[in-house]
């Protein structure tokens, strides 16, 4: 094997050794749209319900977390995809295997997710550490000798993003992070979801934004307008015009470049694992970096040859998908 390519680009490339062969897709799931969708279409995760929690932000806003609580000494928080919320499947998947393993899990929604819109005219974007900050800090004081960080699609870049602008500054009792689908190169994921392809994908993300757009335009006329929000079809036009103004980066670019956890995953000084499948429909070639300047001597890329966007989908006579085993496994060696 020399080298494969991502899904429809003759040019994008993975080194061979971040392949990793342990985890096996069924025969009917190795594409990566069809291990994309088939979760969301199918997969149901059995969890008891959780205690709900609403915590303050310093600018008056709030963010809701739900507790998995089990009197664990470890805490592990999760952050979900884009246009996702804390009771998604996948979240719930790798909630039940971490408690399952020992933990206690704090699964949390950005602000106007999970159903509750937040009060600022902001919402979320992919560098908004500062409430995972919050989220961190607020779990940290609840006692717990140690923490992992766990993250999915939009939650990954973000968790790595954190750690990256902790540096050497992160608290003690973070022991590691795991991450998987990590659009870590937010320009080129951009592009890449601009392809024709790809419109399945895009059509569905704008028609969720549109409605939270079209609340925060009800509620801040003075800042938010919906006209012409019908020409929009890629994340081009909408980060341009709402998520860049109103989290104060200059335009879509310069959002973009400093919300892309790929310039930040050598300052990581913990334990961290990115998953990211070669056959991801979200992902461009520099969601691979492979280079130890790159990654930095803390974090890890693995390359599954299939498992689309946060699928990795297998037979398990408990439910579980290989992200959820890949997770534990890697918290059991860093999180003791």
């Amino acid at each position: 094997m020399s080298e494969s390519a991502l899904p429809d680009s003759d040019s994008n490339t993975v080194a061979d050794d971040n392949f990793v062969d342990a985890y096996r897709a069924p025969w009917w799931l190795r594409n990566g749209h069809a291990q994309s969708i088939w979760p969301s279409l199918f997969r149901q995760v059995a969890m008891r319900e959780p205690v709900v929690e609403s915590i303050p932000t310093p600018d008056d806003d709030e963010l809701w977390l739900d507790w998995y609580q089990q009197g664990a000494s470890r805490l592990a928080v999760i952050c979900h995809g884009l246009e996702g919320h804390s009771r998604r499947p996948y979240v719930l998947g790798l909630a039940r295997a971490l408690l399952s393993d020992g933990w206690d899990v704090l699964a949390w929604n950005y602000r106007s997710c999970g159903g509750v819109m937040n009060h600022q005219p902001r919402f979320y974007h992919s560098g908004a550490t500062d409430d995972l900050g919050v989220v961190v800090d607020h779990g940290l004081a609840q006692g717990y000798r140690a923490m992992a960080l766990a993250g999915f699609s939009m939650g990954g870049n973000l968790t790595l993003q954190y750690l990256g602008e902790q540096g050497e500054a992160v608290d003690s009792r973070i022991a590691g992070a795991v991450t998987f689908s990590v659009p870590c190169d937010l320009a080129g994921g951009a592009d890449v979801l601009a392809r024709p392809s790809r419109r399945l994908y895009m059509s569905r993300f704008i028609t969720d934004l549109r409605a939270k757009m079209a609340e925060k335009a009800r509620r801040f006329p003075d800042r938010i307008s919906m006209d012409g929000f019908d020409d929009i079809r890629r994340f081009h036009e909408f980060d341009e015009r709402y998520t860049a103004p109103l989290h104060g980066f200059e335009g879509a670019r310069d959002y973009w470049h400093r919300a892309s956890s790929l310039f930040r995953l050598r300052h990581i000084r913990v334990p961290a694992l990115m998953v990211n499948a070669v056959d991801d429909p979200f992902l461009s070639r520099d969601c691979f970096p492979d280079s130890r300047e790159l990654l930095g001597p803390w974090t890890t890329l693995e390359a599954p040859r299939h498992g689309g966007h946060v699928g990795f989908v297998q037979r398990h006579r408990d439910g579980w998908y290989w992200s959820d085993e890949r997770a534990v496994d890697f918290l059991r060696r860093t999180a003791h």
